[in-house]
C-alpha cells in the first residue's frame, strides 16, 4: 500500500475528474430527461415519436458505442471534440434517455385527482404541471434516479477508452508504471465505494425532506 499512498494525489486527481464527468453528466442528463418525458407525456404525434425514437435508441445500443461515435465519429463529418467534452456530451445524452423513463413513471404515478384539483383553482395546465405534479413526482423519483446516479458514476470507467484520465485510466497508468496492479485495483475500488455511499447519502437526506413536504 506504500505505492498507494505514494501516489494518492494522482489517484485523487482521477477521483476529481469522475465527480466532475459524473456530476455534469447528470446536470445535463437531467434537464433532457425532464424534456423527454414531458414531450412523451405531453407533445404531439411527432414530439412524441421523436422522443421515443431517442430513448429506443439510447437504450438499445452500448454506452461505449455512444462514445465512440461521438469521440471518433463525428470527426468524419467535421465536428472534432476533446476527450473531455465528448464524455459529457455522449453521458449526458445516454442519462437522459434512462432517467426520462423514471420521470415519465413519476409524473404518472400522481393521482389524475391532483390535476384536477388545480385546474379547480384556475391554474393552467403547464402550471398545475410545474406547481403541483412535479413537487409531488419528485419524492417518486428520487430513488430510482439515485441508483442511475450511481451507476452513472461507475460507467465513467468507460471514457478511458477515449484517453479521459479520470480514476480507473488513472490507476492504469501507475500499474503500467509500477508493474503492479492489486494495491491501486483495491484502491480505486475503495474510492468508488466512498463516492456511492457519499451520493447515497445525500439523496437519501432529499428523499427524506421530500417525504416530510408530502
Amino acid at each position: 500500500m506504500e505505492l498507494v499512498l505514494e501516489n494518492l494525489g494522482y489517484l485523487l486527481k482521477g477521483a476529481y475528474y469522475t465527480l466532475n464527468i459524473t456530476v455534469v453528466s447528470m446536470f445535463f442528463g437531467f434537464f433532457i430527461a425532464l424534456l423527454v418525458a414531458i414531450a412523451r407525456l405531453k407533445g404531439n404525434w411527432f414530439i412524441t415519436s421523436l422522443a421515443k425514437g431517442y430513448v429506443s435508441i439510447i437504450r438499445g445500443t452500448p454506452i461505449i458505442v455512444q462514445i465512440f461515435i461521438i469521440y471518433y465519429g463525428l470527426p468524419d463529418y467535421g465536428i472534432k471534440l476533446g476527450p473531455l467534452t465528448a464524455a459529457y456530451i455522449s453521458l449526458s445524452i445516454n442519462i437522459g434517455a434512462y432517467l426520462s423513463e423514471t420521470f415519465r413513471g413519476a409524473i404518472l404515478s400522481v393521482s389524475k385527482g391532483q390535476t384536477e384539483a388545480a385546474f379547480s383553482l384556475g391554474l393552467s395546465p403547464w402550471q398545475a404541471l410545474w406547481k403541483v405534479v412535479l413537487p409531488q413526482a419528485a419524492r417518486v423519483a428520487i430513488p430510482p434516479m439515485g441508483n442511475t446516479f450511481i451507476g452513472m458514476l461507475k460507467e465513467t470507467s468507460l471514457v478511458s477508452l477515449v484517453t479521459v484520465t479520470e480514476l480507473l485510466r488513472s490507476a492504469q497508468l501507475l500499474m503500467a508504471q509500477y508493474y503492479v496492479s492489486m494495491p491501486f485495483y483495491l484502491a480505486i475500488a475503495l474510492m468508488y465505494w466512498i463516492m456511492s455511499m457519499v451520493f447515497s447519502n445525500i439523496l437519501n437526506r432529499i428523499e427524506n425532506k421530500l417525504a416530510k413536504a408530502y
